[in-house]
């Protein structure tokens, strides 16, 4: 791929975990001009000193290109692009501290997966509603591991817009290098598939977690995608965004991997753990347990039949043993597919 010009564009990384740091880094790679800014200031600071994450991405060394932020007005305001990466809950409240210094051709895009909890509300219709001046915003997602992005290994990505012009723009600044980027117009379809995926991961950490081997994992995953697809259909996204990147492809990285923090939400409740204690042995924010109810009220909402899904929130939010929710998915009558 040719090199592109130095610093032909200004993005600002909003939210220094480990998968912000991540995108940041590709797009130091890019040869853009990239801030990325986090709320804590020693965060920060101690990013700036030693160029690297000690908290989230302890042995990754960062571009020396990339600049770090606590000032969020400052970086907000010297952007052209924007790039969320914070969880799907704080979304609304960040977007209402900080429009007052957004404007309407920044573009705003998020790499965030996850429904707002309390409405089930997809990222895109968030920003819409707070943000409504604004018309070019997208969303990232795919099979991701922060880690594999900023050890620069082979990955590939869905950016979804509501116009093939503004998704091309926005995958302009991060295709590049080992890190490829594919165009979509199903905001929708996208943000589902990104979102749905880490409950199912739960659910499959349970099975493993169980003991209860391949052939269950690999069934838990065709009818938890079967699962999605037809809430998405419900809901106007496109069934083949489901067979790609953000569907598919997300689904059997989270399911089966131990770098995801769902599934090993999914193996600490398999050992007896609680959520609590199994989100303190992870360390990180488990997208999936709150989405897990949001799905489950867009399930009844939609008159959709999403077994999986419902067990699993009757895991996390009815006490039901997770040995009760295996059985009685497997105790379910005989149907075709």
């Amino acid at each position: 791929m040719s090199e592109k010009k130095p610093f032909n564009r200004r993005i600002a990384v909003l939210g220094g975990g480990s998968w912000g740091t991540a995108l940041a880094t590709q797009v130091a790679r890019a040869k853009h001009d990239v801030v990325l800014w986090d709320l804590n200031p020693e965060h920060v600071k101690n990013m700036q000193l030693t160029h690297r994450n000690q908290q989230y991405l302890p042995d990754i060394t960062l571009p020396q290109s990339l600049k770090f932020s606590d000032q969020l007005e400052k970086t907000i305001r010297d952007a052209d692009t924007l790039l969320i990466a914070i969880p799907s809950h704080a979304v609304r409240g960040f977007l209402q501290k900080s429009k007052q210094w957004i404007r309407p051709e920044q573009h705003i895009v998020w790499a965030t997966k996850g429904l707002e909890e309390g409405s089930a509300k997809p990222v895109h219709e968030v920003v819409a509603e707070e943000i409504p001046d604004c018309k070019s915003t997208a969303v990232i997602s795919g099979p991701t591991f922060a880690l594999e992005v900023a050890n620069n290994l082979p990955t590939a990505v869905t950016v979804a817009a509501s116009s093939h012009a503004i998704a091309n723009e926005v995958a302009s600044f991060l295709h590049y290098g080992n890190f490829r980027v594919y165009t979509s117009e199903d905001m929708i379809g996208v943000e589902l598939g990104g979102s749905l995926k880490n409950v199912l991961a739960i659910a499959a950490g349970i099975a493993d977690g169980l003991g209860f081997g391949s052939n269950t994992r690999a069934a838990l995953i065709t009818r938890g995608l079967n699962e999605i697809m037809r809430l998405g259909i419900a809901m106007g996204a496109n069934a083949e965004t489901f067979m790609g990147l953000a569907g598919m492809g997300d689904l059997v990285l989270t399911c089966t991997d131990n770098q995801s923090r769902n599934r090993q939400m999914g193996l600490a409740l398999a050992e007896g753990l609680s959520i609590e204690a199994a989100r303190e042995r992870i360390g990180q924010a488990v997208e999936g347990v709150k989405t897990a109810k949001e799905a489950w009220l867009l399930a009844q909402k939609y008159n959709v039949d999403m077994p999986i899904i419902e067990q699993t929130y009757k895991v996390l939010y009815e006490d039901k043993a997770p040995i009760d929710a295996v059985h009685d998915l497997l105790g379910r009558e005989a149907k075709s597919e």
